[in-house]
């Protein structure tokens, strides 16, 4: 099968410090992958490159087989690559629905409307809106949907940009820590919906996330970094299982998920 999604020896440098050290990594559609690694070891760094955050020192990244290496982050979310941040990422100011109507109303535009008169956008708005509204009650925030952002707990701002993420609707969702902040209650509230994107099997997920125990239980794969460096790549019981991985990379982490 043809990966989705592909880093080629992908590297960057910080002065003398090599943060990413020539990953190469291939994902497919329909599959849950868990970058997992003690703290420094380069996920957010790797994210960051595969997103656009970041421009590579070399290597290379591919979605659908298209090099995206020179892209900004704005174009490769056009071209279907989702990012949630580990801090969020909202405007403030604007009402969480209007928060996830502008992502409906930028993922029309990314697919051919570009030119989007005033006509169009009268014409569209209540589809967007009514498409906003049904997206908020899947994170559970319907009743909330009047709030600005900025006066949301932080519970319910990782909730909204997650809904936000799924307005995009792109091909890749990357999640960096989605659940981190949140009280017990509202941990469930994500992993559902992640759980619901990863049955669709037409799109590829990303998680960087600390927690073992959600990382057992959502990953098919798990991809191991230290030092900027792949050092384990597999199924998550036999990479979970190592030794090396345990002793070096996880700690106390693996071993209480095992």
């Amino acid at each position: 099968m043809t990966a989705l999604l592909q880093t080629r020896d992908l590297t960057i440098r910080f002065g003398g410090h090599v943060a990413v050290d020539h990953v190469s990594c291939a994902f497919e559609a329909g599959t849950l992958t868990a970058i997992v690694g003690p703290n420094g070891a380069g996920k957010t760094t790797y994210f960051n490159l595969v997103s656009g955050q970041l421009r590579a020192s070399e290597g290379s990244v591919h979605l659908n087989g298209e090099d995206i290496t020179t892209l900004p982050a704005p174009l490769r979310t056009r071209k279907g690559l989702g990012r949630a941040f580990q801090l969020t990422q909202l405007f403030p100011n604007l009402s969480a629905q209007e928060n996830v109507r502008l992502a409906v109303q930028a993922r029309e535009r990314g697919r051919g409307h570009a030119a989007i008169d005033l006509w169009h956008v009268w014409r569209d708005r209540g589809a967007w809106i009514d498409e906003s509204r049904a997206i908020l009650a899947q994170v559970r925030l319907d009743d909330k949907r009047d709030a600005h952002a900025s006066a949301l707990p932080h519970g319910d701002q990782r909730k909204l940009e997650v809904a936000l993420l799924m307005a995009l609707d792109p091909l890749v969702y990357m999640f960096d820590e989605p659940t981190a902040g949140m009280s017990v209650d509202e941990v469930p509230v994500v992993l559902d919906l992640i759980r619901q994107l990863k049955a669709r099997k037409d799109r590829l997920i990303l998680l960087v996330e600390h927690k073992m125990d959600v990382v057992r239980e959502l990953s098919d794969r798990i991809v191991v970094l230290h030092n900027g460096q792949l050092v384990a790549d597999g199924e998550p019981a036999a990479v979970i299982a190592s030794p090396i991985v345990q002793q070096a990379y996880l700690g106390m982490a693996a071993e209480e998920a095992a």
